[in-house]
């Protein structure tokens, strides 16, 4: 197990997208608004995927073990895949039981399904089909269960518990069988409903305006900026709730006086963000390869199998793949909900430092097992609930999203907003549904982007 504060004393394709058939899926009223002109972009063109930076194919190429070409065309598979596995997703409805991609290059996108009938409109859609007994919303809700007992019992033996959406179950890691039985029985649950994985390994927090840069905490400690943000005017970062608590002062990696913590959640989440003072601009960079940076595009979700890369001010950049959403890890320091595991290594300082899948953001990192020697585990707070829950907007390369406009339930479509899946807004009085999770982008009008909006 790993802690991922660092002292200051250490200084240390499938490209062609076919037409969805499924019924309910799209209609042709004739109240739709003239899109802009031309064609509508892709979902690679509307991600960025088609233009990836040097930084990242270079980090996919040495991480992965892909050739140049290997790479792009895996930026390009996963964007593709994503607004694909978002249609069916809203057409299957409660029978949906999760997607993710596999191949070198992300070439197979399978969707699963508790119906047989599904199976001809999932291959329709270029996807491979799965079959399966239960389905998201059925583990999410066993999954659920963990989480309660998680709050009555200790879960120090039992770090790490998740939905596994490939192989249809949920599952709880843990350093010792019977702890691991104890879990489950006070959960209500049994062998049959929860599978079982013993570790060696237990979670460690990663702690210690580009991301990935180093910042320091009331001169104690030292952490990494995740994603710049704004909040009207007030700039700032998004980083690692275990960082710092609400009012902890930081200084940034020149050590000159940088800004103050608004905000801290940790545990149950792990968020939080700072404000900067007036030397300090936010950017869209994150730092890559070799001190190079990367700019980033919007805050789309990639789903459970994709390439996602890291920035981190001990170990730098590094990349591997989403190995599934939605993981609650027990740290020592308490219980947090919804990271992200990943197959990415990361050391002491890495902590609150940005997630990245081609040009989007993903999230910030929390803690994880190993290191950038031998390998690892890491996990990172996805970044839309940050951004939702401290109403804050993401700094992109085209600044487009505008001030988050934070009112519930259906309503206008505005850039600045998060949604998540199945939203519903009304854009120029047309009805659509939000296909994958993201803060909307003054660029990213429904009409727009086919990848990302659905007609209804």
């Amino acid at each position: 197990m790993l802690h991922r504060h660092a002292a200051i004393g250490r200084r240390t394709a499938l490209v062609a997208v076919g037409t969805l058939l499924l019924s309910g899926i799209c209609s042709t009223a004739a109240a739709e608004p003239p899109p802009a002109a031309g064609p509508p972009p892709s979902a690679a063109q509307t991600l960025g995927a088609d233009k990836p930076s040097a930084e990242v194919l270079r980090a996919l190429q040495r991480d992965l073990g892909l050739t140049e070409q290997q790479a792009a065309t895996r930026l390009v598979n996963e964007a593709e895949a994503g607004t694909r596995a978002g249609r069916l997703r809203l057409a299957l409805g409660e029978r949906f039981a999760g997607a993710w991609l596999s191949g070198a290059t992300s070439g197979t996108l399978t969707v699963a399904t508790t119906s047989k009938a599904d199976v001809a409109a999932i291959q329709g859609q270029g996807a491979k089909a799965a079959v399966v007994k239960a389905s998201l919303v059925d583990l999410t809700a066993v999954k659920g269960k963990l989480d309660k007992a998680a709050s009555r019992v200790s879960s120090r033996n039992t770090p790490l518990w998740y939905v596994d959406v490939p192989n249809n179950r949920v599952v709880v890691e843990a350093t010792d069988s019977a702890a691991a039985a104890a879990f489950v029985k006070t959960a209500g649950l049994d062998g049959k409903q929860v599978a079982v994985r013993l570790t060696a390994k237990r979670p460690h927090l990663m702690a210690n305006i580009t991301g990935g840069d180093a910042y320091y905490i009331d001169g104690a400690t030292r952490c990494s900026v995740g994603f710049s943000v704004t909040k009207g005017q007030q700039q700032g970062f998004a980083t690692a709730g275990h960082c710092g608590d609400r009012g902890a002062r930081t200084t940034g990696y020149n050590q000159a006086d940088q800004g103050t913590f608004q905000a801290s959640v940790f545990p149950g989440e792990d968020m939080a963000w700072v404000a900067v003072n007036a030397n300090w601009t936010a950017t869209a960079d994150v730092r890559g390869e070799g001190g190079d940076t990367v700019q980033i595009g919007g805050s789309v979700e990639a789903l459970v199998g994709a390439s996602v890369c890291r920035s981190g001010s001990t170990t730098g950049w590094h990349c591997g793949t989403i190995e599934q959403h939605g993981t609650s890890v027990s740290y020592a320091e308490g219980v947090v909900d919804g990271l992200t595991q990943t197959t990415v290594c990361a050391e002491p300082g890495d902590s609150g430092g940005p997630f990245v899948s081609g040009a989007q953001g993903q999230g910030v990192t929390s803690g994880g097992t190993g290191d950038c020697t031998s390998g690892g585990t890491t996990f990172y707070q996805p970044l839309n609930p940050v951004l939702s829950a401290f109403g804050l907007t993401l700094k992109t390369a085209s600044t487009g999203a505008g001030a988050p406009d934070q009112q519930d339930g259906e309503t206008d479509w505005a850039a600045g907003r998060v949604y998540p899946v199945g939203a519903t807004v009304t854009h120029d009085g047309v009805r659509y549904q939000c296909l994958q999770s993201h803060q909307a982008q003054g660029a990213w009008r429904p009409i727009d982007t086919p990848a990302l909006w659905q007609r209804m």
